[in-house]
């Protein structure tokens, strides 16, 4: 056991009272990153002033100035998030050496809150995989079992949280990067409603998908951290003018009488374990009283192949500015402008960045582009009405987060229809900008994580914690951890 394994709200009101300083956390931290990191590999940069920033925050407290919701609370932050003072890679070579001037609004917002940053963590390049595996950097091993991967994109911050190497983590969900690798980690990973958390600040990989998500040991934990995060803010144009409510004070509300629907296709072609822990699931919610249906939802079979394409029409647009002229890589021995951006981006991209830069770049071409980037357009539509109308007779949609346990390194490297495929569950909360939270729900025959998804229509951000809360407190099963 760490102090990691306290609470939040537990951990802030013992520091305030003055039973534990930022200090002593931060000493945690510390000691934590060198025991397992060297096993786990979730960061790519430490902090070298979180101890002088800890110190500075017990002086604040020891002068009696009002602290902040998440005083001394030490947090890890997924690297394409920027921070300033330390590097902002998003795990390519493109951006090694990238240190952003400013901080992202999130980052703003728990500075004020007095939250203390260990450092930052590792991903999928520009956030594009389900594995942590593409990482120009370093491989992210999973804490349950060191031959399989974590997840991904945000593999380096629920490996971190996993690892009780942070209290929590930032990462970003664009098709389910948050919600699949909390599963394949057994920790809580959330993604509010599209627009409720700004994202000026955090490099965009597919705009109209990406949401910043908070990864945590419990659904109480994130719900308290997300309480600091949401709001709107007008430097970003998706942000949503009306404020969310609180979250955390409506956990433990009684859930009886609300309705869950669970998609059938989603009980389809799944692992036999995974299938088993969803049942068993299922079966917990009805005994908190909730109504359980299947349905049919005949356009979500499609909804991996209308992501692929919009995710990557929209990264072939975004990352169209990284061509050496004002930053990112850029080779040395240049005759030429087309020479400057056929090596900078060959070089300075991994293979499947180039792959989906490709794809999206193909979708949009003249001649294509009805084909496929508008057809895949109005398939998103389709989805979408499906939702809706299920949402009409039901409050929640459920069903399993992933389609298997974590799967071991290389085993989908090769093949990317199959690594996609994994996500088949998460891209529709992505593709209606929903809410929805990966809980665990129980493990594997041999003691690997599997995780329950739990998408609430669009603005019901608290109902959903609000289930998966009263699920968390009938199963407990985030209390067991990884032995490292």
């Amino acid at each position: 056991m760490t102090l990691f394994d306290e609470r939040i709200p537990e951990l802030v009101r013992r520091m305030k009272d003055g039973e534990l300083s930022p200090v002593e956390l931060a000493e945690e931290a510390i000691r934590r990153i060198e025991d397992v990191d060297t096993r786990v590999g979730s960061f790519l940069e430490r902090n070298d002033a979180l101890l002088q920033s800890a110190e500075q925050l017990l002086d604040k407290r020891n002068r009696g100035e009002a602290l902040g919701a998440l005083y001394g609370l030490p947090a890890g932050i997924k690297d394409n998030i920027a921070v300033k003072g330390m590097k902002l890679t998003c795990a390519s070579r493109m951006l090694a050496d990238y240190r952003p001037l400013d901080d992202a609004v999130v980052i703003e917002r728990l500075r004020a809150e007095d939250a203390l940053f260990v450092g930052k963590l590792n991903l999928d390049e520009f956030a594009m995989g389900s594995s942590t595996e593409t990482s120009a950097f370093q491989k992210t091993r999973n804490p349950w079992n060191p031959e399989t991967v974590p997840g991904g994109s945000s593999g380096g911050s629920a490996a971190a949280v996993a690892a009780r190497e942070v209290v929590f983590a930032l990462g970003t969900d664009s098709g389910g990067s948050v919600r699949q690798p909390a599963s394949f980690t057994g920790i809580v990973g959330f993604k509010p409603t599209y627009g409720r958390i700004p994202r000026t600040g955090v490099v965009a990989f597919a705009s109209s998908f990406d949401t910043v998500g908070v990864l945590a040991k419990t659904v109480d934990d994130a719900a308290y951290v997300y309480d600091q995060l949401h709001g709107y803010d007008e430097r970003d144009t998706t942000s949503l003018p009306r404020d969310a409510e609180a979250t955390f004070a409506t956990l433990g509300q009684d859930v009886r009488g609300l309705r869950a629907a669970v998609p059938e296709e989603w009980l389809e072609n799944i692992d036999p374990e995974v299938k088993a822990r969803i049942e068993e699931a299922l079966g917990v919610m009805e005994g908190l009283g909730i109504g359980v249906d299947v349905v049919r939802l005949p356009h979500l079979s499609y909804a991996e192949a209308a992501y692929t394409i919009l995710a990557s029409a929209e990264a072939a647009s975004n990352l169209a500015r990284f061509d050496g002229v004002r930053y990112g890589f850029r080779p040395e021995g240049i005759a030429d402008i087309d020479e400057l951006y056929t090596r900078a981006r060959s070089a300075g991209f991994g293979w499947e960045v180039k792959r989906r830069l490709m794809l999206g770049t193909f979708a949009l071409s003249a001649g294509r582009y009805e084909d496929f980037y508008l057809k895949a357009q109005k398939v998103r539509t389709r989805i979408r009405e499906d939702l809706a109308r299920v949402f009409a007779d039901y409050d929640l949609i459920v069903g399993p987060t992933a389609p298997t346990p974590a799967f071991h390194f290389k085993e989908r490297l090769d093949d990317p229809l199959k690594m996609y495929q994994n996500d088949r569950f998460t891209v529709p909360a992505n593709l209606a900008g929903l809410p929805a939270i990966s809980v665990p729900a129980g493990f594997s025959g041999s003691g690997l994580p599997i995780g329950l998804q739990i998408m609430g229509d669009a603005t019901d951000d608290a109902r959903v914690l609000q289930v998966a809360y009263a699920f968390q407190e009938a199963t407990l099963h985030h209390v067991r951890r990884p032995a490292l």
